[in-house]
């Protein structure tokens, strides 16, 4: 199994950015699909995670601001962000947890990094 994602970029202050991250590979189902960042001399942190059955939880530094979706026919997990903030500026991480796979078994995933940088 793979995590692709996609949409980082450079943004200024009050902007919007859409995070995609695309799981593939042979998977029955994801329990958990969500998003960290890591800003630069800083830990890892959850952003945003959705369940399977589409419940949500966002860290409160991003409450109002970003949203999270997820597309389990593809098995895709989007976060919307708006009015975007300096301190936002981090490095991206999806993750897939709870993935059962054809041996029924389950595993969690990690996708590689997508930077996104706000600045004016």
């Amino acid at each position: 199994v793979q995590l692709q994602a996609s949409g980082g970029g450079l943004v200024q202050p009050g902007g919007s950015l859409r995070l995609s991250c695309a799981a593939s590979g042979t998977i029955f189902s994801i329990s958990y699909m969500g998003w960290y960042r890591q800003a630069p001399g800083a830990q890892r942190e959850l952003v945003a995670v959705i369940s399977s059955g589409g419940s949500k939880s966002y860290a409160d530094s991003v409450k109002g601001r970003f949203s999270i979706s997820r597309d389990d026919a593809k098995n895709t997990v989007i976060l919307q962000m708006n009015s975007l903030k300096p301190e936002d500026t981090a490095v991206y991480y999806c993750k897939a947890d709870g993935v059962l796979r054809f041996d029924h078994k389950l595993y969690d995933y990690w996708g590689r990094g997508t930077q996104v940088t706000v600045s004016s």
